[in-house]
């Protein structure tokens, strides 16, 4: 595995505001993770409500555990804290974005064979609003990942254009339509590849997966980043105990108390629906989906 990105990666990268790297995690660690995620999955049995832990599937039932995410998983699984400190996660990163970042947050979405739920189009950057774009987000495919998979899916180059509209009747929805935003469904590429490749994307392009309808399973770990000196705009979803714990968020690399201003577009993600804080749930509140649900 290399440990720096390739200049053409790196170029790539600016352009289009992603990545597909394989072989990036070794099967020793994907064997652990998929140790972990049986563990949560018999968590799961039994509950009748999603948690602070585990984000059920609508179609959920005791008895037909259905489980759509799984929430900050470093923080309640030491190998996806772990595999977040190495540089099979980390060496990227600090390529892109310089050599001191902070961790914004981290999920693990299940995309169960069958009825994994979808994710409609929306930009990072609209529900959490920072000082300058060097945000991204890293996603490692725990399984092979094609196209009936429901991939995570990526308008090229949509990073450097405007921060859309993610409102519905002036509140917080989380999404946007592509096609009422001049942006033609035909542009979209989907990011496939083998179980421990690492997908990586900008946090301003447009994404959004569609149902998994597959008899495979396509889950996918999510690290979510940003430089050091990025730092968030009030009025946004970020939430933080103060300074000491936002510098307990370091993943390497020196803290700072300057924020670096870029000049960039910026909406600010308020006023929230009165939901529990999921995409899955803010999401409901549009009229309009791209994608397909399940029943």
């Amino acid at each position: 595995m290399p440990e720096t990105l390739t200049p053409d990666q790196i170029a790539l990268y600016r352009e289009q505001g992603y990545l597909v790297l394989e072989n990036q995690i070794p099967d020793a660690w994907l064997t652990r993770i998929h140790r972990e995620i049986a563990r949560f999955e018999d968590e799961a049995r039994g509950m009748t409500a999603s948690n602070d832990r585990l984000d059920l599937e609508d179609s959920h039932t005791p008895e037909a555990p259905r489980l759509r995410r799984i929430k900050l998983p470093h923080q309640i699984s030491d190998v996806m804290r772990d595999l977040m400190y190495s540089d099979h996660i980390l060496a990227p990163a600090r390529d892109l974005i310089g050599p001191n970042l902070r961790l914004h947050t981290t999920k693990l979405n299940m995309k169960s064979a069958g009825y994994g739920a979808a994710v409609e189009w929306h930009q990072d950057y609209a529900f959490y609003p920072h000082t300058n774009d060097d945000i991204l987000a890293i996603g490692v495919l725990i399984d092979d990942m094609a196209a009936e998979n429901g991939p995570l899916m990526v308008y090229p180059g949509s990073h450097t254009g405007p921060v859309y509209d993610h409102h519905v009747d002036g509140v917080f929805a989380g999404a946007m339509i592509p096609e009422e935003n001049g942006l033609a469904p035909q542009d979209a590429v989907q990011l496939t590849g083998p179980a421990g490749a690492i997908s990586i994307h900008h946090g301003r392009i447009v994404h959004g997966s569609a149902l998994n309808t597959s008899d495979r399973a396509r889950r996918i770990l999510f690290y979510e980043m940003m430089a050091a000196d990025a730092f968030p705009i009030m009025g946004s979803m970020t939430k933080w105990d103060g300074i000491e714990d936002y510098n307990s968020r370091m993943l390497c690399g020196e803290p700072t108390l300057n924020p670096r201003l870029k000049d960039i577009p910026v909406r600010i993600p308020q006023p929230q629906p009165d939901v529990p804080i999921s995409i899955y749930e803010i999401q409901k509140g549009l009229r309009k989906r791209s994608f397909d649900t399940i029943d």
